[in-house]
């Protein structure tokens, strides 16, 4: 499928979710980034290769779509049908993944009163 290297395990799934995101990564700014200069989308290409902070080849990743559902267990991500999942680059998914792990960590403001 144009150059594009499956993973060794679940090679359908990662070819289908790869298919449907246009080999490109599907962040739209979850990761904290506004993707301003690419019409608010990573521009992220699978193959393609990094232009700064890392530089080297783009690896796709197929994780869930859902932010939310990132920190789900391996076993529970693994189970997810091909709709709810995405095209992520390693980086959006990282910094995703992040932003969501101390948004759940956060705690609750405690009330503002004395008594």
């Amino acid at each position: 499928m144009n150059g594009r290297v499956p993973p060794l395990a679940g090679a359908d799934l990662w070819q289908a979710v790869m298919a449907a995101a246009a080999g490109r990564c599907q962040c739209r700014g979850t990761c904290g980034t506004t993707h301003a200069k690419t019409d608010g989308r990573c521009d992220r290409v699978h193959g393609g290769y990094q232009t700064r902070h890392g530089c080297g080849r783009v690896r796709l990743l197929a994780a869930p779509a859902d932010p939310a559902a990132l920190l789900l267990p391996p076993h529970r991500i693994a189970a997810l049908p091909k709709r709810e999942l995405a095209a992520w680059c390693e980086r959006c998914h990282d910094a995703t993944r992040t932003r969501r792990t101390r948004q759940d960590t956060v705690p609750a403001a405690a009330p503002d009163a004395l008594f």
